[in-house]
């Protein structure tokens, strides 16, 4: 495909822009996607700010896609044809590690993502590459379901994992610290799997209201109360279930250990600073408590599945989670807004 089209290239650190760039060819083995809508990620913001290791700039961004098969590769043996609306999550497995040939395709060791090995979906067209077809994730959009939302599935189903993996289930009670996008799937999540209990902290107000939507049992502003306290007398002393730390700040670890139940778990869902990657968690609590800290990121093709499922079920409001909608050609306006915080989850559409 020859020509040119509009695309948010990333030049710096906190200089990017619409620009001009060539129309990528279809990819051997893999397809162009005719881009209907791309997510603004934690992880975007934070390459639009300061880069990315894993990304050379200058460089298009973007790996929550939605979208339709434009045009097919040479040797393309994909199930997918011309006019499917898929929906792209990032990652690309490489096949043969331990991880992939036992099926926990998450903690595959040498996985690749689209917007950092390839480019990514803040374009009018974005080449989904041979890799991604054969270990990719990708699940058509299903029927009914607003494109937009199954553009966001990706950041969805890896809450999906996290749940899956803490066990969280009936009768738990479950805190969540954090009222980012991320937080707020995890309470509507935690509501699907049927806890007894879910509240949500925050230490903004305006993230805390946001959050209401998503129906928590209690929001707790851990800028005005002591998070630990108030967890322990939500919970007749006790402490909680499960807590995930659905931020990146090295206190909410220590806090989350500090108002855990006997037996607790703790999902450390939300990475921390490399420089502050060591929070000064009291071990003697995770031992004689018998807690269990558990680490979880991204996901396998089973939990994009999932994800779509109960997105496409309508039973909880995940489109209360796309707060702002902009055409591509807005990008600079709308990701400021959300680099100020003032958006809880951006959509773009070329």
């Amino acid at each position: 495909m020859a020509g040119t089209m509009k695309a948010v290239v990333v030049r710096a650190p906190m200089d990017f822009g619409l620009e001009e760039v060539p129309i990528p060819q279809a990819p051997e083995g893999g397809f162009l996607l005719k881009v209907f809508a791309c997510g603004l990620c934690g992880s975007d913001l934070r390459t639009l700010r300061s880069g990315h290791h894993r990304v050379t700039l200058p460089w298009i961004i973007g790996h929550e896609v939605s979208g339709w098969v434009d045009e097919i590769g040479p040797g393309y043996q994909g199930p997918w044809r011309k006019g499917e609306l898929l929906a792209v999550a990032p990652l690309a497995y490489c096949g043969h590690c331990d991880f992939c040939m036992t099926g926990t395709y998450e903690l595959c060791d040498n996985y690749r993502e689209i917007a950092q090995a390839w480019h990514g979906g803040f374009a009018d067209i974005m080449a989904v590459p041979g890799e991604c077809v054969r270990h990719g994730t990708i699940q058509p959009v299903p029927e009914g379901l607003d494109p937009a939302l199954a553009a966001i599935s990706e950041p969805i189903a890896s809450c999906v994992h996290a749940q899956e993996k803490g066990w969280v289930g009936l009768g738990d009670s479950v805190v969540v610290i954090g009222a980012g996008p991320v937080g707020c799937t995890h309470v509507m999540l935690a509501r699907a799997r049927g806890v007894d209990k879910v509240y949500v902290a925050d230490m903004s107000e305006d993230r805390l209201k946001l959050a209401e939507a998503f129906g928590p049992d209690a929001t707790i502003n851990a800028s005005q109360t002591d998070l630990v306290a108030e967890v322990r007398r939500l919970t007749s002393g006790k402490g909680a279930d499960v807590i995930i730390t659905a931020n990146a700040a090295p206190v909410a670890q220590v806090q989350a250990v500090e108002m855990a139940r006997k037996g607790g778990r703790v999902l450390l869902f939300g990475g921390l600073p490399k420089t502050d990657g060591k929070p000064p968690i009291d071990m003697n609590i995770v031992h004689y408590n018998g807690l269990y800290l558990i680490g979880t990121t991204t996901l396998g093709p089973r939990h994009q599945f999932q994800a779509l499922r109960l997105l496409a079920s309508r039973r909880y409001p995940f489109d209360k989670l796309i707060t702002h909608r902009f055409p591509l050609a807005q990008f600079n306006e709308g990701a400021m807004l959300a680099l100020e915080g003032k958006a809880l989850k951006a959509v773009f559409f070329p």
